[in-house]
């Protein structure tokens, strides 16, 4: 049998757009995070707020996925989700976490590490008040990582969320919450020609940030 295969070593991006110095630095990261995105919504990128969320199990088994940041918020970014999902579950264990913002097309990509807290119910409720009804119903019909033999399970599953629901506000179940990440690190990286890449990160100590620079 013959086989074809992608020849990924000829695969290469010269980073040439722009370069990261130390003088464009804030005295808090969340500042200049501000202004990258920003940045990100003025050059059209697809869903800039997706961001990759990364945590370990009891085991320190890591996983990863993408969820949208939904509020920059004093201290620290907050997204919502499942607490009976996988990463719930594992943040419930270990709320240490990271996040990363892949925004290719500016060559940049901003990465976090931090601790993540639940958000408080009311603040739950609010925001799952302003999703769209079909996103709340999908909230109900869909019991996040779980295992389904189907599609047509789920789909069956959202109808009956549908009519349990018909004519009335639909609530938030009470596994589904959010959280406030707030950030220990962040680090800035701007793509440079030659592999030479800015590398430009914030480290909290006490109650101030430290700046530094990394080697690519």
């Amino acid at each position: 049998m013959n086989e074809q295969h992608l020849d990924l070593r000829s695969l290469r991006h010269d980073y040439a757009a722009r370069g990261l110095d130390e003088s464009e630095l804030t005295p808090d990261p969340l500042d200049l995070f501000d202004r990258w995105f920003a940045e990100a919504l003025e050059a059209g990128l697809g869903e800039p707020n997706a961001m990759v969320v990364a945590t370990v199990d009891a085991g320190g088994r890591p996983s990863a996925r993408t969820v949208l940041l939904k509020e920059r918020r004093e201290g620290g970014l907050v997204f919502f989700t499942n607490h009976a999902s996988r990463k719930g579950e594992e943040l419930a264990a270990n709320p240490h976490v990271a996040l990363l913002f892949p925004w290719h097309d500016l060559e940049r990509n901003v990465r976090f590490e931090g601790v993540a807290e639940p958000l408080p119910r009311a603040e739950v409720e609010d925001y799952f008040a302003v999703r769209p009804r079909g996103s709340q119903l999908g909230a109900h019909a869909s019991r996040q990582s779980s295992v389904v033999a189907d599609r047509a399970e789920l789909e069956r599953s959202y109808a009956d969320a549908e009519e349990r629901f018909a004519d009335q506000d639909v609530p938030p179940p009470a596994s589904w919450g959010g959280y406030l990440v707030r950030p220990d690190v962040v680090e800035f990286w701007q793509g440079r020609p030659s592999r030479l890449h800015d590398r430009l990160v914030y480290r909290r100590e006490g109650g101030a940030w430290r700046t530094e620079r990394l080697a690519p």
